[in-house]
């Protein structure tokens, strides 16, 4: 009896020293790596304030900015984590190919939102057009409010809300209004058969020299443009600052509604004559 209770007791004694053992090893373990997170994430922090003093110092976009940091951010927590995973004896072999194989699932299945994703950062990247630009695409017109890396989005000239992905914006088509100085003002101007065509001329050279918004261009153009159907088209064609583009388009059409009467110059309509013979 003496010797089971002695063996009894130098067994208990044996696995207290074992289970003593493992828990300094692992309390060391687990310390270092909620040290290496704690450490690795106030590292991330300053990563992210000397990335945004460079940003600011060479004067970088802010959308294209706030891209880069967050992402940057994101990619130094993970490899934190991993590192500190790895730390606590976690075998990341099994786990990099479970986060993988997640990775994959989760981009055949949001393969239209990684699409956007793409063309977000291509935009960001190239800059077609940026925040206030007078944009025209995927048939939609606007200027530009904000630039989210999944979407665009467009105030139109009647003060609606346009939200266009990213990846057909990338992909398709786009014309930017706002990118050159000087617009030219394209007019199809018609009068009567019989009207006067130098009287007509002379005063749109008028209205063109009266108006301070017309840039005096040589590129400037009057001339017989069409013998149309029902009318003599003459073609004006007119440079001016960007954003005085609407201003001269529509002060110039009332302009030549109101006055082309007074000098004897009729606006014609579409007409038909028809003639009838008597058999």
């Amino acid at each position: 009896m003496p010797d089971s209770t002695s063996e009894i007791q130098s067994g208990i004694i044996d696995n207290l020293g074992w289970l003593k053992d493992k828990v300094i090893e692992y309390g060391i373990a687990l310390i270092t790596a909620v040290a290496i997170i704690v450490i690795g994430f106030w590292l991330v922090k300053r990563i992210k304030k000397i990335m945004a003093k460079f940003f600011i110092k060479k004067d970088f976009d802010p959308s294209l900015e706030t891209f880069l940091m967050s992402l940057t951010s994101i990619a130094l927590r993970i490899l934190v984590i991993i590192t500190a995973l790895s730390q606590l004896g976690i075998e990341m072999t099994s786990f990099v190919a479970l986060l993988g194989a997640a990775g994959l699932a989760i981009g055949m299945a949001f393969s239209g939102t990684l699409s956007n994703l793409a063309g977000g950062v291509m935009i960001l990247f190239f800059k077609p057009y940026k925040v206030g630009d007078y944009i025209e695409a995927q048939g939609e017109i606007g200027h530009v409010k904000e630039l989210q890396i999944f979407n665009t989005i467009l105030i139109t000239l009647d003060n609606k809300t346009v939200i266009i992905p990213n990846g057909p914006l990338a992909n398709g088509n786009m014309t930017n209004y706002s990118t050159q100085t000087n617009r030219r003002v394209d007019f199809v101007v018609g009068i009567a058969y019989g009207d006067s065509y130098d009287t007509a001329k002379e005063t749109l050279l008028k209205f063109v020299k009266e108006d301070p918004r017309i840039m005096d261009e040589e590129d400037n153009f009057i001339g017989l443009g069409e013998l149309a159907d029902s009318s003599v088209n003459l073609t004006l064609r007119v440079w001016c600052k960007t954003e005085d583009y609407w201003g001269v388009f529509f002060t110039m059409n009332e302009r030549i509604y109101k006055e082309f009467g007074d000098r004897g110059l009729n606006i014609p309509f579409p007409q038909m004559d028809v003639h009838v013979k008597n058999s």
